[in-house]
C-alpha cells in the first residue's frame, strides 16, 4: 500500500506553485496524494515565513498536525517553505515532533527525506543553496481547475527594508521565456483560461538574463496561446511600470484591465527609509498617468501603516493620499518588525496598538471608496466566471474581470440554468453587499 502524503500550502501564491511542483514529484515516486491531511500516513507543512502573523499560522497549524501524530494518526510531519528556510535549526529546537525540516534548496529530496524519517525513524535537517529551487518541472494544479498561477521568477533584489524576503529566497533570477510559454501552453491545453503571473516584482522580469524587463513582452506572447481568457499580473513595482507596458495592457484583450501595485506609503521619507522610491507627488502623477493610459483600469495596492518614524502627520497624509487616489483595491498592514531587517530595530519603533489601529483606519476608510466603486457598478453587466453554488445563499458565486482570486470580492448571483464551474457567463449588477457584488445571470 502507498504511503498517504498530505500538503497543507500557506502564505501567496508563489508558495503554492512550489507546493504543486512537490505534489508532482510526489505522485511520480509512487506516493498517494490525499487531499485532506489529517488522514494521511505523512503531512508536508509548505510554510510561510514573510510577516509575524503568517508565521503564526505555520506554527499553529504544524503544532495541530503534532495532535494527531501523538495520537498516533500521522506517523510524520515535515515542514519546508520560507518558514523552514528562514529559521532553519530553530524550528526543530521549537518544535522537536517534527520529523524533517527542509529548506527551499532542497525541495527535490523531498521524496527520499520522507522515505529515510519513516525507514530510520530519525529526524532530518537539510538546505541546500536557494538558487537549487527550481521552477520548472510537473505541477499538480490545486486551484479551481480553470485557473493557475504561472510563475515566471523566484527571489528579489529590492531589499526593502522591512521584508525578509531577498534573505529567504536569494536574489531575483528570471525563468527564460520559451520555459514560460510552454508551461502556459500546457496550462491551457488542461483546462486553464484564467492565467495569473506571478513573482516577487513581475515588473522586473527578465532585466537578469536579457538586459531589460521583458515583462510586457512576455505578456503579448502569452495572449497568442488559445484557450487562455483573462491573464492577470500581480506584484508590479510602481517605478518599473512602463508605457510599453500600460500600452500593451490597454490594447490586448485577453489581458484584464488590472494592475496589482504595491506602493506601501506616499510619504518620501517613509518611503526613502523603506528603500523604496518616489515621492506622493511621484505616485499621484503615476496614478494618473495610469489611468489616462488605460481607461477603466482598476488599480490595487498595498500600504503599511507604523513604519518606525512614522508621525502623525505622515499618517494624516498616507490617509489623505488615500482617499484622493481613490483606489479601487486596497490592502493595509500594521508594520511587522522581522529578524534580520534592517527596520527590525530601527529608532522611533510604533507601538503595535498604534500601527494596528492606523491600520484599521486606513481599511475603514478603503471600505467607503469600496462602497461608492461597487455602487456604480449597480446596472452595468460584467463577465462573470463561475466559482461554484453557495447552498446556504442558494445562488452561484464568481469573480468579473476586477477581481483577483482569493483576494478580491465575489459576484453572488441567480440563474435559471445550471451554471458550470469555471463558465463565464453576463451578470446584470443590481445590489451590493460589502465588497461584493449581486445580480442575475442575463
Amino acid at each position: 500500500m502507498a504511503t498517504r502524503v498530505g500538503m497543507v500550502s500557506l502564505g501567496c501564491p508563489k508558495n503554492q506553485v512550489d507546493a504543486e511542483h512537490l505534489l508532482y514529484d510526489l505522485k511520480q515516486q509512487g506516493y498517494e496524494i490525499v487531499a485532506d491531511a489529517a488522514l494521511a500516513d505523512v503531512v508536508v507543512v509548505n510554510t510561510c515565513g514573510f510577516i509575524e502573523s503568517a508565521k503564526q499560522e505555520a506554527i499553529d497549524t504544524i503544532l495541530e498536525f503534532c495532535e494527531l501524530k501523538k495520537e498516533g494518526r500521522i506517523k510524520a510531519i515535515i515542514a519546508t517553505g520560507c518558514l523552514a528556510e528562514r529559521y532553519r535549526d530553530e524550528m526543530r529546537k521549537e518544535i522537536p515532533e517534527l520529523d524533517a525540516v527542509i529548506g527551499i534548496g532542497s525541495n527535490s529530496r523531498l521524496c527520499d527525506i520522507i522515505r529515510d524519517v519513516l525507514t530510520d525513524k530519525q529526524p532530518v535537517c537539510c538546505y541546500g543553496e536557494k538558487t537549487a529551487l527550481s521552477m520548472e518541472g510537473g505541477r499538480i494544479i490545486s486551484t479551481e481547475p480553470f485557473f493557475a498561477y504561472i510563475k515566471i521568477a523566484e527571489g528579489c533584489s529590492n531589499c526593502c527594508t522591512y521584508c525578509a524576503i531577498p534573505s529567504i529566497r536569494g536574489a531575483f533570477r528570471s525563468r527564460k521565456k520559451e520555459d514560460i510559454l510552454e508551461e502556459a501552453r500546457w496550462l491551457a491545453q488542461n483546462g486553464v483560461t484564467e492565467l495569473v503571473v506571478v513573482a516577487q516584482d513581475t515588473t522586473r522580469y527578465g532585466e537578469d538574463i536579457y538586459g531589460k524587463s521583458e515583462l510586457a513582452s512576455l505578456l503579448r506572447e502569452l495572449c497568442r496561446i488559445d484557450g487562455l481568457k483573462w491573464i492577470r499580473t500581480l506584484y508590479c513595482y510602481p517605478e518599473r511600470i512602463s508605457d510599453e507596458l500600460l500600452e500593451t495592457i490597454a490594447q490586448e484583450d485577453k489581458l484584464v484591465k488590472y494592475i496589482d501595485m504595491p506602493l506601501q506609503h506616499c510619504n518620501g521619507e517613509i518611503l526613502k527609509r523603506m528603500h523604496r522610491h518616489g515621492s506622493r507627488e511621484e505616485l499621484e502623477k503615476l496614478v494618473e498617468h495610469i489611468r489616462e493610459k488605460v481607461p477603466g483600469i482598476i488599480l490595487r495596492t498595498t500600504m503599511i501603516t507604523g513604519f518606525p518614524g512614522e508621525t502623525d502627520e505622515q499618517f494624516e497624509e498616507l490617509c489623505e493620499f488615500v482617499k484622493k487616489m481613490r483606489f479601487e483595491r486596497l490592502g493595509c498592514f500594521a508594520f511587522s518588525p522581522e529578524e534580520g531587517t534592517p527596520a527590525f530595530d530601527m529608532p522611533q519603533q510604533v507601538h503595535l496598538k498604534t500601527r494596528e489601529r492606523r491600520a484599521e483606519i486606513v481599511m475603514e476608510q478603503q471600505m467607503l471608496i469600496s462602497d461608492e466603486f461597487n455602487e456604480r457598478c449597480i446596472g452595468s453587466t460584467l463577465e462573470v466566471v463561475c466559482e461554484g453554488f453557495d447552498r446556504y445563499a442558494e445562488c452561484y458565486f464568481g469573480r468579473s474581470a476586477y477581481d483577483a482570486p482569493d483576494i478580491d470580492g465575489k459576484v453572488f448571483f441567480m440563474s435559471d440554468r445550471k451554471v458550470a464551474v469555471g463558465e463565464y457567463v453576463q451578470v446584470a449588477i443590481d445590489d451590493t453587499l460589502d465588497y461584493d457584488l449581486i445580480g442575475t445571470r442575463v
